[in-house]
């Protein structure tokens, strides 16, 4: 995977303008918090989180807080869509769902 442009980091904070202080405090947390506040405003599991961070890394998004400010906005992009009637405890993707929806999710924003 080649990144093909990533200087658009700033695009998710930029639209969330109501909340850019407070997504801009929370980019700065050791990676156990922001996971942990993921996990809370999200429903993201450990793996799902490690998955999408990884998978954004080897796209070449090395910089931790270009990487996370995608990160957010990719989980922001997939919450309500992904939002099941019975409310379950994770968000899920299906089998080879996540790799997709981060694929159409760079080709749509990158």
């Amino acid at each position: 995977m080649k990144a093909k442009n990533v200087s658009n980091e700033w695009s998710f904070i930029k639209t969330k303008r109501d909340n850019t202080f407070k997504t801009y405090k929370y980019l700065n947390l050791p990676d156990l918090h922001f996971f942990i506040w993921c996990n809370q405003q999200y429903r993201v599991n450990r793996g799902i989180y490690n998955t999408i961070d990884q998978w954004l890394y080897e796209y070449g998004m090395v910089n931790i807080h270009n990487r996370r400010i995608h990160l957010l906005a990719f989980l922001d992009s997939v919450k309500s869509e992904l939002n099941e009637p019975h409310q379950s405890k994770f968000l899920k993707f299906g089998h080879g769902g996540l790799s997709k929806r981060l694929n159409d999710f760079i080709k749509d924003n990158g």
